[in-house]
């Protein structure tokens, strides 16, 4: 097979402010030429089709290369077959992705690529698109249905027969405050924390994020909801008054963005992580797509960077339209050099939270005080923090809002399930977050270390397995660093991406022995519940346990269990309770 994927990109995505198809090429190495080569190609065909003269966009990598181009929205899966069909043929290479596309001849091609494009036009479809977005409605596409409107003003249509009528458009598009929120690390908690800043401020807020659609902090569906499907969802719901979109890193290269209307585009950091899919192999290219939100926002939409990230300043800075940066530091260099010119900033001075905006400064609180900073602790929350706090400033939340949000929120352990939550149990600590790449889980183990005193270190250590080997490794590595006493490690259920059982954890085991680990420190439990109730038992009085849990349905569990723990005054040496998920019990209950 001459490629490995072959996509359509829906939205605004990471190579054109467009749509686009894009087709992961396996040839190693990809030459120059053959990208010249597979252009000309698309170009006449593009030509033969009446397209508009496709813009372009080839990356060689170490798995081959990634070959891009714009295409018509309502022409996006003959473009995808077009793509496949020139690379095959720059490969002379039979294979096709999709039956009855076999390697045929130029004349052949363009008969068969015209058929299929006059098939997939819609016409009327494209032409009240731009008289919506002339009107300055925002639209929603899928392959499903069409809307404008966000919100209570949603109007929805099925695509499939699509007709133009009288009255489609009328009235005036209102805008409700959008924000976009990706990063590396941090986003759900971002994203939560200005959903409930939206609520505080009397606004009916919707989010999507990992775990699922939210209304007013309540789940509607869980699943992973954090691609453009879920910014959909969350844009459609008719009470929402405030929408908050995560916008991860796969959805940005699978499908591209949902919407270009956001007010606020959010990215909290870019560190080492997913290496090795869609042509991300450097931190530099990872920067690239985070930053590709940016294209999701209206004119004078604003970005939204963290000022010590070296890549995002790297990147970031030369975006055309405002940015405004925040940091831990008030003094940082580049925040001190933006705020005198006049950008809006966030940061701490003295132990308090400080935005400037519009030549205001506010004062939102004593840090200390906020349940999410862990009381000074939690570093990367503080980040968190500061990008929240300055994002909501700019979608216009209430001031005394925000601050107030900010002395509650984290306080209960709904507020932010998954995300560096503590149970305390006598003189065991537990603590349980997400940590899944190097530098999440030594922000993590950091404030693991802080709380350890003369006890033991316990680390729950598991990878999903579409990581490359080297940065599984690197994880292991992270771990290695703060000597814990035991690693447990694990399987992360449904996530083995084309691994074998067991093999994500062998992976682990080697490196944390290579990295100084004793052997009888080291225990493999593939299944992730079990490996927390192992480390439970494991634990005496003085102990702190780091537990990064992963599944949504694994980390409900787990949950449950600490909270039944709590509930029932455990201590460290006695027998774990029972406890399983109300989901796990029969119609006919206990």
């Amino acid at each position: 097979m001459a490629f490995t994927d072959s996509r359509r990109l829906t939205g605004p995505n990471v190579y054109f402010a467009v749509p686009a198809v894009v087709l992961e090429a396996r040839a190693v190495p990809v030459s120059e030429s053959e990208c010249r080569q597979w252009q000309d190609i698309v170009t006449g065909i593009a030509a033969q089709l009446q397209w508009p003269l496709p813009q372009f966009a080839c990356k060689i990598h170490p798995k081959g290369a990634t070959l891009a181009f714009t295409a018509p929205l309502d022409q996006l899966y003959t473009a995808t077959e077009v793509n496949e069909w020139a690379w095959c043929t720059v490969c002379a290479d039979g294979s096709m992705h999709a039956p009855g596309f076999p390697l045929i001849g130029d004349s052949e091609a363009s008969r068969v690529f015209r058929k299929s494009a006059v098939a997939e036009s819609e016409p009327a479809l494209m032409r009240f698109i731009e008289a919506a977005q002339a009107a300055h409605w925002p639209v929603l596409l899928d392959d499903e249905s069409i809307s404008i409107g966000f919100g209570a003003q949603t109007r929805l249509w099925p695509r499939a027969g699509f007709a133009l009528q009288e009255g489609m458009l009328t009235g005036t598009a209102q805008v409700l405050p959008v924000a976009m929120v990706t990063g590396s690390n941090g986003k759900t908690t971002s994203v939560r924390l200005l959903a409930a800043m939206a609520r505080t401020s009397g606004l009916a807020s919707g989010h999507n994020c990992t775990d699922g659609l939210f209304f007013n902090g309540e789940l509607i569906e869980a699943d992973d909801y954090s691609g453009p499907a879920g910014a959909r969802a969350t844009l459609r719901h008719p009470q929402v008054q405030a929408a908050i979109l995560e916008t991860a890193r796969g959805g940005l290269l699978r499908r591209g963005l949902a919407t270009d209307q956001a007010d606020v585009a959010l990215v909290t950091n870019v560190s080492e992580d997913h290496f090795g899919e869609y042509g991300v192999f450097t931190l530099d290219d990872l920067a690239q797509v985070k930053l590709s939100v940016a294209r999701g926002l209206k004119p004078g939409g604003v970005l939204v960077l963290n000022a010590a990230d070296p890549m995002l300043v790297k990147h970031g800075s030369g975006h055309s339209g405002p940015i405004a940066w925040f940091a831990r530091d008030w003094q940082h260099p580049l925040l001190a050099q933006k705020r005198e010119n006049g950008a809006a900033v966030c940061g701490i001075a003295d132990g308090h939270l400080l935005v400037s905006a519009g030549g205001v400064v506010q004062d939102f609180g004593d840090i200390v005080s906020m349940p999410l900073a862990f009381g000074g602790m939690a570093g990367y929350n503080l980040e968190n923090i500061a990008g929240a706090a300055l994002a909501a400033t700019l979608l216009g939340f209430d001031p005394n809002a925000i601050a107030a949000c900010l002395q509650t929120f984290g306080q209960r352990h709904q507020d932010n399930p998954g995300r560096l939550q503590s149970w305390q149990f006598g003189d065991v600590r537990v603590l349980m977050d997400y940590a899944h790449n190097p530098e999440g889980m030594r922000g993590f183990l950091d404030i693991a270390k802080a709380l350890q005193g003369s006890g033991r270190l316990a680390v729950l250590l598991g990878q999903a397995g579409n990581r490359e080997n080297d940065d599984i490794v690197k994880l292991a590595e992270a771990v290695a660093h703060y000597h814990p006493d035991q690693v447990v490690l694990k399987d992360m259920a449904g996530y083995e991406r084309g691994r074998a059982m067991g093999e994500v954890p062998a992976l682990l085991h080697s490196a944390l022995l290579q990295n100084g680990m004793a052997d009888d420190g080291l225990h493999i439990q593939l299944d992730e519940v079990q490996a927390v109730r192992d480390i439970l038992l494991w634990a005496r009085a003085g102990d702190v346990l780091a537990l990064p849990v992963h599944g949504l349905v694994e980390r409900e569990a787990v949950q449950g269990l600490l909270d039944a723990m709590q509930a029932g005054s455990w201590r460290a040496g006695r027998k774990l309770p029972e406890w399983r998920p109300a989901s796990d019990i029969s119609d006919g209950g206990v």
